[in-house]
């Protein structure tokens, strides 16, 4: 390469982040198992409702299942009851209570009531992401009921939004996972977390002492994050109640000690020996393959760590051996907690810009179809349907959201009206939905896809349903959904700016706060620190997410959250030096200098933030002594 092409590459500007985002897609290993799932869920549906004679009740069910197929993501059967089906309680709610209000209430009432339902699920969306989920789907259930005319009752249309999302749910509880031999198969999503916690634990280990280290910590708290995830969900008793689950968990519970030492060992940043890693890479293959741990390598025990590691590497032989169990060390939100956050600062904007965008989609929508805008059809529920997933600032950064949207419904459009022109009626366009419903869990990696794909599946539901081909105007009122929530995403609004993300800040600033408190305090109740442990580093992994969000977009709003991601790498640094000295006392019983005089500095930086981020994380000075 010549000098002068060199120079070429080297001053290449970077794409802005709002730009890069909308680029940016996820990668990994093609889900086969909810393919499947997709494609046995709303084409099935639909063709046996067809063949019922009941077409409407089928289009429903089938958008059921196409919203429970976007939130089917991998983890345990158990997880997958609530990350389902409380989702699919919501949108069935809101099409119950969409249908009431279109059938009773003129067009000014049904916009106030819209409005006050986007507030509702604005706020819930900050309580976390099921929570989102729901409110993402009671809004959509309620623009359906209000602007999709069937001639079924309300109820009749939930009863069968609740039978095409429990269609979906039974086949995640029921078929196994292809290619899982060991063990219960009810099980595979649990063993596979579980797993990847110890992979996760061996490759942080291998970085110990180089640049890579920090991000394998932060692999590490996803994957334990996944794994109690998939471990917690609901069950009718309080314990767990068969013996592989038990296992499962006693094999989680022994993962904690092994983190805390390889969390400690990142923060000391001195190498340590392959052989540190064997030992949790045996025991992610042992929980993988169901089998007995056998033997393991003892590191050296030159360091309180590698103590540490090799005391829990004994421990975690005697679980597997034993397998009777283990606390999961969570922490339950109580119903106070959840109304909090929900009325909270970040609950309050969420609830706003929700509101405000589905409540100006309705009424946009509801004067374009009373102008006859639409012709002949009269179905304007897109309209409010897409702010609604434009609109969350879970979803992604908003001209990220905007653009991905505009770009997959104009070549969902396009590429429906040419499959319209050549498929045969009804059995193509069954045949259609089937297709897009087993590429759904693979366009999840990307919106501009997934909008792509939803697109073409809804254009097929409602023709089958009745509607004349509608390409060109679900591009018109795409666009002008995308008008909207640009408008009203860069409104000012009352109260602090950026109130999710510092929200989520100060949650974490929180929780690290308990933590330290908790290990400088020499309490020998090692499960409630691995519970406020967990806590802390969870907040902050969802504090980060979200500060890399409010970056990815324009100027005018990431300006908003400017300082906050320092304040989250110094707590960061703050929870793995707290874990740090959790180690060195179990194993000295007194703080070491370095500790005591990097507490003291991340203390007094933390509260240099005062006035830019969160509140300072304050701790008496006694606790620092000695």
């Amino acid at each position: 390469m010549s000098p002068r092409s060199t120079l070429a590459v080297r001053t290449v500007p970077a794409l802005p982040p709002w730009l890069a985002h909308a680029l940016r897609a996820q990668r990994g290993p093609v889900p086969w198992n909810a393919v499947v799932r997709g494609a046995l869920a709303a084409g099935p549906l639909l063709l046996v409702s067809v063949l019922a004679g009941r077409t409407t009740l089928g289009v429903v069910a089938a958008i059921a299942a196409m919203l429970s197929g976007i939130n089917d993501r991998p983890g345990s059967r158990r997880a997958s009851v609530r990350r389902l089906g409380t989702p699919a309680l919501a949108g069935a709610g809101g099409l119950l209570a969409g249908t009431g209000a279109g059938d009773h209430l003129g067009a000014v009432a049904l916009t106030l009531v819209l409005t006050g339902l986007g507030l509702l699920a604005g706020g819930m969306s900050a309580i976390g992401p099921v929570a989102s989920s729901a409110g993402t789907q009671l809004l959509v259930g309620a623009a359906i009921g209000a602007g999709m005319p069937l001639p079924e009752t309300g109820w009749a249309r939930a009863l069968a939004f609740l039978a095409g999302a429990g269609w979906l749910l039974g086949l995640r509880l029921a078929l196994p996972t292809p290619g899982a031999r060991a063990g219960d198969f009810r099980f595979d999503g649990e063993r596979a977390a579980v797993a990847g916690v110890y992979e996760a634990v061996a490759r942080l280990l291998d970085a110990v002492g180089t640049a890579e280290a920090t991000a394998r910590r932060a692999a590490l708290t996803a994957a334990l994050d996944h794994a109690q995830d998939a471990l917690a969900g609901p069950r009718l008793r309080r314990h767990a109640s068969s013996a592989a689950e038990r296992r499962l968990h006693a094999q989680y519970a022994a993962a904690l000690p092994l983190a805390e030492a390889a969390t400690a060992l990142a923060w000391a940043g001195e190498p340590v020996s392959r052989r540190a890693s064997e030992g949790p890479r045996r025991l992610a293959a042992a929980v993988r393959e169901h089998t007995p741990c056998g033997p393991l390598p003892a590191p050296s025990r030159s360091a309180p760590a590698l103590r540490a590691l090799d005391d829990a590497l004994l421990r975690a032989a005697d679980a597997f051996d034993r397998g009777g169990g283990g606390d999961l060390h969570t922490r339950r939100r109580s119903a106070g907690d959840v109304v909090r956050t929900a009325l909270g600062v970040g609950g309050r904007e969420y609830g706003m810009r929700v509101g405000l965008s589905f409540g100006a989609g309705a009424a946009v929508a509801q004067a374009l179809h009373h102008s006859h805008w639409y012709g002949q059809h009269t179905h304007w529920y897109w309209l409010p349907a897409t702010a609604v997933f434009l609109v969350k600032p879970d979803l992604g950064p908003l001209v990220s959201r905007v653009l991905c949207r505009a770009a997959g419904t104009v070549l969902g459009a396009l590429l429906f009206a040419g499959f319209a022109a050549v498929l045969p009626r009804p059995e193509g366009l069954v045949a259609l939905v089937a297709v897009c419903g087993a590429l759904i869990p693979v366009s999840t990696r990307h919106f501009a896809a997934q909008t792509t794909v939803v697109t073409v599946l809804v254009l097929a539901l409602v023709m089958v349903g009745g509607e004349p081909q509608a390409s060109v105007s679900r591009i018109g009122e795409t666009l002008l959904a995308c008008a909207i929530v640009l408008i009203a995403g860069h409104l000012p609004m009352p109260g602090e700016r950026g109130g999710h993300v510092r929200a989520r800040l100060a949650a974490a600033a929180t929780a690290a706060h308990a933590y330290l408190v908790h290990v400088l305090d020499g309490s020998g109740d090692r499960a409630a620190r691995w519970t406020l442990r967990r806590e802390a580093y969870r907040t902050l992994a969802e504090a980060r997410t979200a500060i890399s969000l409010a970056a990815a977009e324009l100027p005018a709003l990431a300006r908003r959250t400017e300082g906050t991601d320092e304040v989250a790498a110094l707590l960061e640094r703050l929870v793995d030096t707290t874990t740090a000295c959790a180690v060195h006392l179990d194993d000295t019983g007194r703080l070491g200098h370095r500790h005591s005089a990097l507490l003291t500095e991340l203390l007094a930086e933390l509260a240099a933030h005062r006035e830019r981020a969160v509140p300072p994380v304050e701790i008496p000075g006694r606790a620092l002594a000695g």
